[in-house]
């Protein structure tokens, strides 16, 4: 019979913590009303790169996520107890601007959300509230520079006062990706960015999240392990609301340090 206790079949393991991170989330506690999702969280992110965060359906990690740019603040009966750090400072501060800390940290949704506006408005909407430009030249090169990033300019130069709408939903979602870059952000959060997708947009998606981490922080939830091995340095594993394993990458698919890890890797529980 195993000794193993239900504290140490929860334990995490792995290397949760960094030298020099651009987030700190420590003890980290999240619940709806009085049914708890997130229990003691302790995780680093690192300056640019990728983090991905994998689970069985219902483990967390979605109001993980949304706790790192406070979109969790929308939900009434929701309440985030610990900390978190962006750059040393506590985004849950009552001193700090909740809009600057989004502008500082974007979004990514699960279903292409762009604005019912042209493509043209749907990016330069961010650096307009923002005034993050002086005149329409630099709003004109900022749309262009952002589309740019996303690997989109050429597809739509020619129809950038056309609604956003129209564009396919691999386009919409790179676009949401140019909306959320064109403020400059330091982290980037994607919940199941690709998803809705089919396979040439998620390869698209995929090699532009690759290009964005020389440049930005990423943090992304996926239901595709092989997503996550193929775009992200770090890999942190949740399971019925706590962290169990975080680990490079390759080590979490090849050899996961957890019990658990390895069962959702080898498809026994998930």
């Amino acid at each position: 019979m195993s000794s193993e206790t239900l504290e140490d079949r929860y334990q995490t393991v792995g290397s949760p913590l960094l030298e020099d991170p651009k987030m700190r989330i420590r003890s980290v506690d999240v619940s709806y009303a009085n049914n708890q999702a997130i229990f003691d969280v302790n995780l680093d992110i690192g300056k640019n790169q990728v983090i991905s965060m994998i689970g069985p359906s219902g483990c967390g990690k979605s109001t993980f996520l949304r706790c790192l740019n406070r979109m969790n603040d929308t939900i009434d009966i929701c309440k985030v107890t610990g900390q978190i750090l962006l750059d040393d400072e506590d985004i849950y501060s009552k001193n700090l601007d909740v809009v600057e800390l989004r502008a500082r940290v974007g979004m990514v949704f699960q279903k292409p959300n762009p604005f019912p506006k042209s493509i043209y408005e749907n990016v330069a909407y961010g650096a307009r509230i923002h005034g993050l430009t002086d005149n329409k030249v630099q709003l004109d090169e900022l749309v262009e520079g952002s589309l740019i990033k996303c690997g989109l300019w050429k597809e739509v130069q020619d129809r950038l006062e056309e609604p956003a709408t129209g564009l396919s939903g691999g386009q919409q979602q790179r676009l949401c990706i140019a909306r959320a870059i064109a403020v400059n952000p330091e982290v980037i959060l994607m919940d199941e960015p690709c998803s809705a997708l089919d396979p040439i947009a998620t390869a698209t998606v995929e090699e532009l999240i690759s290009e964005l981490s020389e440049n930005f922080t990423i943090a992304i939830v996926t239901h595709s392990m092989q997503q996550a091995a193929r775009v992200s340095q770090r890999t942190a594993y949740f399971h019925l609301g706590k962290l169990i394993e975080v680990n490079d990458t390759s080590q979490v698919f090849t050899n996961p340090e957890h019990a658990l890890t390895e069962e959702y890797i080898t498809g026994r529980i998930g």
